[in-house]
């Protein structure tokens, strides 16, 4: 990222809350004055320096040994003290021995035994919606991930009714500590005892990831205090993300019949759909990352110690980037997409997030001419996951 030594300038201030309700609900009018303002923008409410353009977020996420996470990702003290012991929250041999323990699972070539399930699985949810006519887009967006991912962490079959706001708070902890972060407290709490109590009891699915770590714990491989945050650290990543990918997914192409004609008449464009429809409406907005040492980024200099927040909603649409960044586009090359991370802490259920998303986009494609809102979305207020929550659509046949 280049020396603290030589010109240095402070960086450009701004003043509006970014984390504020209105901002959090219409965010991208914010990030395009903080990418008008520099490369890297002091942002006084949350005292952290902020990165709103596409080259320095990169080259920060690449660059984990100077820009760490060990001491947390949030914008607020509480929840990085709360989040030790996950994967999130730690570098270097102790972030790749966590990864390890269960990542595997995760990987393209492991996730094809389970392809044909997934896509049997969103042919049967698309099925159910149409027969249903007008419905809500979210618990379209939901049904999937819902039926695959609590089986393969090993959640429990009968405790599974919360998993969604559960998910919801551990993310909305992460951001500064405003009234968001404080109202996530108790539905964290419970997830975090939730996760304790399954590991206590062994209350796991056979041969499911929880299974294996618990099997790691016995091994000697890791102790059975690590394994709830780690639990944590997977089902609720799985569920929100790919419920917001497919969600934006279904809105978008309301909003552009013209593309998902295109995408009809060709669906081998699938997998850039999916790329450019993380890269248009970022599951996750931003994490903060600290610095291990002294050093400058875009000519700001950065005491070690301070705070940068990676802005990866702003640096996928940053116009020094993208040609018409503005526009949402399947046609375009999004395959550098910011939208799951880079480096070391790309995210690793990213495979399946894919596996997914595209899976709902072919059983739609092959049964729905058109997707028509029926009334304006409704987005969910969270400091850190961008999903709407409620999305009145109609779906209609092919």
């Amino acid at each position: 990222m280049g020396s603290p030594m030589g010109q240095v300038r402070n960086a450009a201030e701004y003043r509006p809350d970014i984390y504020a309700r209105d901002a959090i609900v219409n965010p991208h009018p914010h990030y395009r004055r903080l990418r008008e303002l520099g490369a890297v923008v002091w942002l006084p409410r949350q005292r952290v320096h902020a990165l709103p353009r596409y080259a320095e977020c990169k080259s920060v996420l690449r660059d984990d040994g100077v820009f760490i996470s060990g001491h947390g990702v949030a914008l607020n003290p509480v929840s990085n003290r709360l989040s030790r012991g996950t994967t999130l929250n730690s570098d270097g041999a102790e972030h790749q021995r966590r990864r390890k323990l269960v990542a595997h699972r995760l990987l393209p070539r492991a996730l094809q035994s389970i392809a044909g399930t997934v896509d049997q699985l969103a042919a049967d949810v698309v099925e159910a919606a149409l027969a249903q006519g007008k419905i809500d887009g979210v618990e379209l967006a939901s049904a999937l991930p819902l039926a695959i991912v609590p089986d393969l962490v090993g959640w429990p079959r009968e405790d599974r009714k919360h998993l969604i706001d559960w998910g919801g708070a551990t993310f909305d902890a992460l951001g500064p500590l405003n009234r968001q972060a404080l109202r996530s407290v108790p539905g964290t709490a419970h997830m975090m005892r939730f996760a304790r109590r399954v590991v206590r009891r062994r209350a796991v699915l056979d041969g499911s990831m929880a299974d294996e770590l618990l099997s790691a714990a016995d091994a000697g491989a890791l102790t059975l205090a690590e394994c709830p945050p780690l639990l944590v650290d997977y089902i609720a990543p799985s569920l929100d993300t790919t419920i917001s990918a497919i969600s934006s997914a279904l809105h978008l192409f309301a909003c552009h019949p013209e593309q998902w004609q295109l995408l009809r008449d060709e669906p081998q464009r699938i997998p850039n759909a999916v790329n450019e429809i993380v890269r248009y409406e970022s599951p996750l907005r931003a994490f903060a990352r600290q610095t291990g040492q002294d050093t400058a980024v875009a000519g700001t200099a950065l005491p070690a110690g301070s705070r940068v927040l990676v802005i990866y909603s702003s640096a996928n649409r940053d116009e020094r980037e993208w040609d018409r960044s503005e526009m949402f586009d399947i046609t375009r090359d999004a395959g550098r997409q910011l939208g799951f991370g880079q480096g070391a802490h790309a995210c690793a259920g990213q495979g399946l997030a894919r596996l997914e998303t595209a899976a709902m986009l072919r059983a739609l494609v092959e049964r729905v001419s058109r997707i028509e809102q029926t009334a304006p979305p409704e987005w969910a207020v969270n400091n850190i996951i961008r999903r709407h929550r409620r999305l009145p659509l109609r779906l209609v046949a092919t």
